[in-house]
């Protein structure tokens, strides 16, 4: 009789739907916040350097996460193409995280130190000059915008002060000159070659 009453009431059933959702939800998040392997680094994580830094916003601003996910699932196939399984305590410096599942292009989760940084150059210049099956497009004014540092150490301080990422004075106040004359095309290289690194392949350069 019940189950009957709540069947005919739309606005009824709406309501308990909601209230299951909501409960559901809290029972899965919640927990989260109290695990420490979700929210403390893994061993031998450090903050992006400079460039590295630099590089992550170029990548973000450029929208390549449009076609590359940074998330490998925790299964067979997924780690025997890319590597080890993604874990939560690579990404605590990452804001916004990179994970998804939109892979027009592969994952990019493991790919520091796959390829050469010239490769990675000539792959961004022209795509199709190392990938000929490639629909990816050339990105050749990267190679002509130069960083600014300034704005670059603004935003390493704010990650500092708003984020608590644990960059120190002494790296702040040298990463301009880590910048000087620095393309972002050399800042994505730098970027790339760092993803991935810190679980099973040693820690970032």
């Amino acid at each position: 009789m019940t189950h009957e009453v709540v069947e005919k009431n739309v606005g009824l059933m709406a309501v308990l739907i909601a209230i299951v959702i909501s409960i559901g939800g809290l029972v899965e998040i919640v927990p989260l916040f109290f695990q420490a392997k979700t929210t403390e680094p893994v061993e031998g994580l450090e903050p992006y350097g400079a460039l590295e830094f630099a590089g992550r916003d170029v990548y973000v601003s450029e929208g390549c996460y449009n076609c590359h996910s940074q998330q490998i699932r925790p299964f067979r196939a997924e780690t025997e193409r890319y590597g080890h399984y993604s874990v939560a305590g690579e990404y605590v410096y990452d804001r916004p995280f990179q994970w998804g599942s939109k892979r027009t292009g592969p994952d990019l989760a493991r790919v520091g130190g796959r390829y050469s940084d010239s490769w990675h150059y000539v792959h961004l210049m022209n795509p199709r000059d190392v990938v000929p099956q490639s629909n990816m497009p050339a990105f050749p004014w990267l190679d002509e915008n130069e960083l600014d540092p300034r704005e670059v150490v603004s935003r390493m301080r704010t990650q500092k002060e708003w984020f608590d990422v644990p960059y120190s004075e002494d790296q702040l106040e040298t990463a301009p000159e880590k910048l000087e004359g620095k393309t972002e095309m050399d800042a994505v290289i730098a970027y790339l070659q760092s993803l991935g690194t810190a679980v099973g392949q040693g820690p970032r350069r």
